[in-house]
């Protein structure tokens, strides 16, 4: 393996950048929690919101702390348990599967155009930058020799 290269020096801009884009997760987290008070599990979904809410603005007013063992402990089980919680919803859900999904919750909200829209392009739009990186060779041409190797 080839030794690894120094990085470029952030822009000016980049760590502020940085800040604001971890001010506004932490923003959306705590507004996913805040939408929740109608829920009647609505104590389990605010804490599941509210802990990404606070590890997010951590980082944002001091990157450093992603190193202290209480935030590293707290984000590893948050992980964890949200992993856990996906597997068995996942299971849950091929366990007892309904052919209509208008059986479960999701189905059951009505879906105008324009939030059918919206979803669509949410849905798609990782494949579509994925595909968009890919199929431009001048924007990967920068990248180190381990990450050109990707698919």
């Amino acid at each position: 393996m080839a030794p690894a290269q120094p990085m470029a020096p952030a822009a000016g801009w980049a760590p502020a950048l940085w800040r604001a884009c971890n001010a506004l997760m932490a923003a959306f987290f705590a507004l996913a929690a805040l939408v929740q008070v109608n829920d009647p599990d609505a104590e389990l979904w605010v804490v599941v919101y509210m802990i990404p809410a606070v590890l997010t603005l951590l980082v944002g007013l001091n990157p450093l702390v992603t190193g202290n063992l209480i935030w590293k402990s707290v984000s590893a089980v948050q992980a964890f348990f949200c992993v856990v919680w996906a597997a068995s919803l996942a299971y849950h859900l091929m366990l007892h599967a309904q052919w209509n999904v208008l059986h479960e919750e999701e189905g059951r909200n009505p879906v105008g155009r324009i939030q059918l829209v919206v979803a669509t392009v949410i849905a798609l739009f990782p494949f579509t930058a994925w595909l968009y990186i890919y199929i431009n060779k001048d924007m990967r041409s920068s990248w180190p020799t381990h990450c050109k190797t990707v698919i």
